[in-house]
């Protein structure tokens, strides 16, 4: 094998991970938001407007949040084939899961306002339920991910903790953004809907990261050999000094003319992406944890030149577009309209 083609073979799969990577970290941040949102809504009879303000701050953007997670996927199947066929052996169920409840989420968005007037609570349920239904499935499979897809009772208390700690992730993601979106009594809400939920995730994150070094011996040197605790451990610091912050400023929000409103959604991009650091360091390079690597699972070196020439292409525009979006959108929400 030439010194190029050696090169090419190490390094393509290392720019296809990075891809994938990316295209996770947005989808859990976009789309967290918008299923935290749905989790969040309140389902009294005299809050539809409020309902009506929750939905109209994620409508124009929670479909376009999912072309993420379509292109995670699809990254997966194309540039790591043998892993997707492991992973999705292992997580078929939970998936089916998953995708009822974005089917579920999808069919009340639309019918909420389409049908009749007494029907529209019932599908502000439907929606609510399909955005818990999905993030509890999510958090369970990241927890069997975890877990290197171990059976055992051990297995099934983690992946239960981590589909709790996921819920309560993405309903503090979305606190924080309706604190930036809302106003006046909903914004109040929110800071307190966001300061509980991230007290609860703060949990979880403690929890998870107690448990994962246990049960993995790799984790557990990965994170704790001399010399390179004394600098991977910054990671959990600046984690837990973003949740201790954005707790104070969350008993404080909404300030005098809407002052620091981004700042609660802006911490919590950050403690995800922390979280997201300390994932990628705890397996990296395992693509399957314990079982496959990512140069094991890669394409052929021409599948993966050909392919990553199209991504090249595409993710740029996927950014610019939601870039676009957000920018076109701006601003407070108001009440959601059809026409």
């Amino acid at each position: 094998m030439s010194e190029s083609a050696s090169a090419a073979t190490y390094w393509l799969p290392v720019v296809f991970i990075g891809l994938m990577g990316l295209a996770v970290l947005v989808y859990a941040v976009l789309d967290g938001y918008d299923l935290g949102v749905g989790i969040l809504l309140p389902l009294g009879e005299q809050e539809e407007s409020q309902r009506d303000i929750m939905i109209a701050s994620i409508g124009p953007f929670w479909d376009a949040n999912e072309t993420w997670l379509v292109l995670a996927i699809g990254l997966l199947l194309i540039a790591f084939p043998m892993a997707y066929n492991q992973v999705l052996m292992h997580l078929y169920i939970p998936a089916a899961i998953m995708l009822i409840g974005l089917i579920m989420r999808g069919v009340a968005f639309d019918f909420r306002t389409k049908a009749a007037v007494n029907h529209k609570l019932a599908w502000d349920r439907i929606f609510k339920a399909g955005s818990l239904t999905t993030s509890l499935a999510q958090g369970y499979m990241l927890g069997l991910y975890v877990m290197g897809f171990r059976s055992g009772w051990e297995t099934q208390i983690f992946s239960a903790v981590s589909a709790l700690g996921v819920t309560a992730a993405y309903s503090y993601l979305g606190g924080a953004w309706l604190i930036l979106k809302a106003e006046a009594e909903l914004q109040k809400r929110a800071a307190r809907w966001a300061r509980r939920a991230g007290r609860a995730m703060l949990v979880g994150v403690i929890a998870v990261s107690a448990i994962n070094p246990l049960v993995n011996p790799s984790v557990f040197d990965r994170w704790f050999t001399y010399p390179l605790v004394m600098f991977v451990l910054l990671i959990p610091t600046l984690c837990f000094l973003a949740f201790i912050f954005n707790d104070f400023l969350l008993a404080r929000v909404p300030k005098t003319n809407d002052r620091h409103s981004a700042v609660p959604f802006a911490t919590v991009v950050i403690i995800f992406l922390m979280c997201f650091i300390g994932l990628a360091f705890s397996f990296y390079p395992d693509i399957v944890p314990g079982q496959l690597n990512i140069w094991q699972a890669a394409s052929a070196n021409a599948s993966l030149q050909f392919i990553l020439v199209g991504a090249l292409i595409v993710i740029p525009f996927i950014l610019g577009y939601t870039a676009f979006s957000y920018w076109v959108f701006r601003g407070k929400s108001t009440k959601l309209r059809y026409h």
